[in-house]
């Protein structure tokens, strides 16, 4: 039984240990996360050769995506690292105070819009919730707090405002320059942070396109604004992907309210025929034990009921003790959920009216697959749209995606249910040279044997994307296949 959930595994220090990289991919990793937010363009350059290197030995395509870090609205630093905040004591966040010299009553701001952006009443969260402050008073840029929740506070923490609003823009300059060693490094997928709107999305793929980099958009979704109903909608459609970034979300509109936003953005992004990500602490204990909290395992296996398509490992891998047990971990739990029924049934598309012949070609493939015996698909793919399509039905059947497009197989990497394949077809016209092609293309990855029924969808014309005309049903070793 191949494992249909994607596990996205973010690189670190932890990775970059001799041996890591290669069991992290054997263990499972389906695609590398790249965090912009830290390292320098050379250390990215360098993980993803290793990666492309890896991939080609052990004989898969392991995807790469780059994550920008976006705007940090923080606070500045302490004079003595750190500061303990009580309860119903003032604090003030100032941006003309200097950014070394903040102590238990103030502290020097990074983002200076803030002042023009709160107002009394308004609520701070910073270091992820864990301090928060109510606003005052505002005056000549100073923003004047009452402690409701404190603790420890150290420097360069960051600050959400409950609700969201801010207006800090989701590309900053250091993105921009990202975006070109992104593009050097040819990433399948870019993940934008903090996306307000659609427009953050379709400028970072315009930089992307100018720098001749077809990487797939991934929209983080972290701010409040971007679960508003019209507005999720706006930011899906322009992306290729989303992300469900637990984290500042969380902070933004509460963590009580994150369960049911999860199952939302997963299901109308399926709905759309979007990627769906899960992210931000999956596996956290396993940063410093060897296995996952019964929560943690919960967690996953809930992902994979909502029907995500992929979920992220972050510092469990990128720093964490046990990165490759935490791979494993969450291979075992993907695979135990794929079992059962919830996951293998779907409406998805039921009653509507197809506007494309490929599209109701990959829909008839996967009702014909659901209701007969079919070992799996094969989807002879120039865009990977057939795929993409047939992934967002609910099944066990495995789907292979064939290409000789090294850019297809990257973004398919991140379908559920969809296993990229590397595969040249000679422009023939004969179809049962195709066929033939095919299943000798199976059989040397073991996964056909006598007997087993397939399904092909393809093309009449080889090399033409948005030319699935076809669906055939074939047993191997029957009549014109080998």
């Amino acid at each position: 039984m191949l494992r249909r959930t994607k596990i996205l595994a973010t690189l670190g220090p932890a990775t970059d240990k001799p041996g890591v990289l290669e069991e992290l991919i054997k263990a499972g990793v389906d695609v590398v996360r790249m965090n912009f937010s830290h390292g320098s363009a050379q250390d990215h350059i360098d993980r993803a050769n290793m990666i492309r290197e890896i991939s080609q030995k052990v004989g898969r395509r392991v995807g790469i995506l780059g994550d920008l870090q976006g705007p940090k609205i923080r606070i500045a630093r302490f004079k003595d690292t750190k500061v303990n905040l009580n309860e119903g004591q003032d604090f003030a966040l100032d941006i003309n105070l200097d950014p070394l010299v903040g102590d238990n009553t103030q502290v020097g701001i990074t983002y200076e819009p803030l002042a023009l952006e709160v107002v009394p009443g308004s609520r701070l969260l910073l270091d992820d919730g864990r301090i928060v402050l109510d606003v005052v008073k505002v005056e000549n840029m100073r923003v004047n707090c009452k402690v409701v929740v404190g603790g420890d506070l150290s420097n360069n923490k960051g600050i959400n405002l409950l609700g969201g609003g801010l207006s800090a823009a989701a590309l900053t300059e250091k993105d921009m320059e990202d975006i070109k060693t992104i593009a050097k490094i040819n990433c399948d997928y870019v993940a934008v942070s903090f996306p307000r709107c659609a427009e953050d999305l379709n400028l970072a793929r315009r930089l992307l396109l100018a720098e001749g980099c077809q990487a797939g958009i991934v929209a983080k979704v972290e701010r409040a604004e971007a679960i508003v109903p019209e507005m999720m909608d706006e930011i899906i459609l322009a992306s290729d992907a989303v992300m469900v970034a637990r984290g500042d979300l969380g902070v933004e509109i509460g963590d009580a309210n994150l369960p049911a936003v999860q199952k939302l953005l997963i299901n109308r992004a399926r709905e759309l025929n979007r990627i769906a990500i899960t992210a931000t602490q999956m596996m956290e204990s396993m940063i410093d034990n060897a296995i996952p909290t019964r929560a943690e395992v919960f967690d996953v296996a809930n992902a994979v009921y909502d029907g995500t398509d992929a979920i992220m490992l972050s510092a469990e891998t990128a720093s964490g003790k046990y990165p490759v047990k935490a791979v494993e971990a969450m291979d075992r739990i993907c695979m135990e959920a794929e079992k059962q029924r919830v996951v293998r049934i779907s409406d998805h598309r039921m009653n509507i009216e197809f506007e494309r012949d490929d599209e109701a070609i990959a829909m008839s493939a996967m009702y014909m697959a659901n209701h007969t015996k079919i070992k799996g698909i094969v989807a002879l793919t120039e865009s990977g749209s057939t795929p993409l399509w047939m992934s967002r039905i609910s099944s066990g059947i495995p789907i292979f995606a064939l290409s000789s497009s090294e850019e297809t197989l990257g973004r398919v990497t991140l379908f559920r249910g969809v296993f990229p394949i590397y595969h040249k077809i000679d422009e023939t016209h004969d179809h049962a040279e195709v066929n033939r092609a095919i299943v000798s293309e199976l059989r040397k990855w073991n996964l056909a044997k006598n007997g087993d029924k397939f399904i092909i969808t393809k093309g009449d014309l080889t090399g033409v994307k948005g030319g699935t005309n076809a669906l055939k049903v074939i047993v191997v070793g029957q009549g014109l296949t080998p």
